[in-house]
């Protein structure tokens, strides 16, 4: 068996050359590989194609990089989070291509697997398809997307034996598991290093033959970002709200597989008893999410797509974001609950991009309309301006098109039998004569007025 050379991080850094397409693993700064990713920040390397969920946060890992302008291109699914990122696309010196989350992983699993490319229903009809070759299988519209590949990759695993095998810890596994396979050279930065047995080969997540070298880095909480601690994850409540996640709560079953999007939707979750029997699915790879801890970060505790750390139930897995979208998109998942700017009265959706602001962030939305069994719409009725969000067309970029199965807002609940938009209920405080002059699309009333 072969031993996999240790080096240091600034030897692994070295690898890089300037014009490189580099893969680097993580999602947020969970399963980072932030030490080589700093090491390269400390070279003169430049023109480099970064290949990653996102561009870390401002000055940590790719951050760190934008800031010293290493990065021409960035490829991801979700820029938004950091706001250098934003500025530097509109100052015109990084390039962005955004892929939907799922697209990406798959992409890269492609990559690695030796495909090149791959058919997905996401994004069908929608401005993130672009001009990109279609065809209709099986009754759907799809979408082709060529496969990733890198010049070089850096992944982050807890454990490393010295032939190479990784094993990675609770969600950190994310996108590391397709990146480690997909480039020419693989450079994995690990918290230690131990003798070859000493991973049982249940839980080699990563086999040694795609790992060319080893670097032994400590995590610290500073590598962390905002996943160090709980308390850093502040979210917004208030009664409205409170109200939208009960009525959500009320559609979910005994045994659902549940997918919960990001703002209204994270509320539901704390209304989820172990009783209910409801397994929540995270799309960064967890199944079985449990509450929030009081206390603590992603050193003790798994994160979810949020970012946020949470808690295990008995019986939760993990697994790595190409196997998780494989799981939306095949129909594994039942419900998903989103939030929404646009609905329109043909069940469409729009809930990714913002009017003036650049389109850089969509993350796993479209992957997870498109692909839930039913879906579930949380969102206010209007905007603060009392501009209408249930529209007779969508005039925000679509997210999926006739997806949409129930809307809940902080006035009313509207579903699509025969695919008419139907009032099925009012919420708390609300009259049937404001939704009808807060609502922008035509909608059947229940008999009775």
């Amino acid at each position: 068996m072969k031993t996999v050379p240790v080096i240091s991080a600034s030897e692994a850094a070295a690898f890089v050359n300037s014009g490189d397409t580099l893969l680097v693993g993580g999602f947020g700064m969970t399963g980072n590989p932030v030490t080589l990713v700093h090491a390269l920040a400390e070279l003169p390397t430049n023109n480099i194609t970064y290949v990653a969920n996102n561009v870390s946060e401002p000055g940590l890992s790719g951050g760190r990089m934008l800031r010293n302008r290493q990065i021409s291109r960035a490829v991801g699914s979700y820029f938004t989070s950091n706001r250098e990122v934003v500025q530097a696309h509109q100052e015109g010196w990084l390039n962005a291509t955004l892929l939907p989350q799922g697209t990406l992983a798959e992409a890269i699993r492609a990559g690695g697997a030796g495909l090149g490319g791959f058919y997905t229903p996401t994004a069908a009809g929608t401005l993130i398809a672009g001009d990109a070759e279609t065809r209709t299988l099986n009754g759907q519209e799809m979408v082709f997307v060529p496969a990733i590949h890198g010049d070089v990759a850096f992944v982050r695993a807890w454990r490393a034996d010295t032939a190479g095998n990784l094993q990675y810890r609770l969600t950190e596994q994310n996108f590391n598991k397709a990146i480690a396979t997909a480039a020419k050279l693989v450079i994995a930065e690990v918290e230690e290093i131990v003798e070859v047995g000493a991973i049982a080969p249940e839980y080699v997540h990563t086999p040694g033959l795609y790992v060319d070298y080893l670097v032994q880095a400590t995590l610290t909480l500073e590598h962390l970002g905002s996943s160090a601690d709980v308390k850093g994850g502040a979210r917004k409540v208030d009664e409205a709200r409170m109200n939208m996640a009960r009525r959500a709560l009320q559609e979910l079953h005994s045994g659902d597989v549940v997918n919960l999007g990001i703002g209204i939707p994270t509320l539901v979750a704390d209304l989820i008893t172990p009783e209910m029997n409801i397994n929540l699915h995270s799309e960064n790879g967890m199944l079985g999410v449990g509450p929030a801890p009081e206390g603590g970060g992603a050193m003790e505790y798994p994160v979810n797509a949020g970012k946020i750390p949470v808690t295990a139930l008995p019986g939760a897995s993990y697994f790595d974001s190409a196997e998780s979208f494989g799981m939306i998109r095949g129909g594994h998942v039942d419900v998903a609950v989103m939030g929404g700017l646009q609905v329109d009265g043909q069940g469409n959706l729009a809930n990714w991009a913002v009017p003036g602001k650049p389109l850089l962030g969509v993350g796993g939305a479209m992957d997870l309309a498109s692909g839930a069994k039913r879906l579930i719409v949380t969102m206010t009725h209007t905007d603060p301006d009392g501009t209408p969000k249930i529209v007779e067309a969508c005039t925000l970029p679509l997210t999926a098109r006739g997806a949409v199965d129930m809307i809940i807002t902080d006035k009313a609940v509207f579903e699509f039998p025969q695919g008419r938009l139907t009032l099925t209920g009012l919420m708390p405080g609300a009259t049937l004569e404001g939704v009808r002059a807060t609502t922008g699309a035509a909608f059947n009333e229940p008999p009775g007025g």
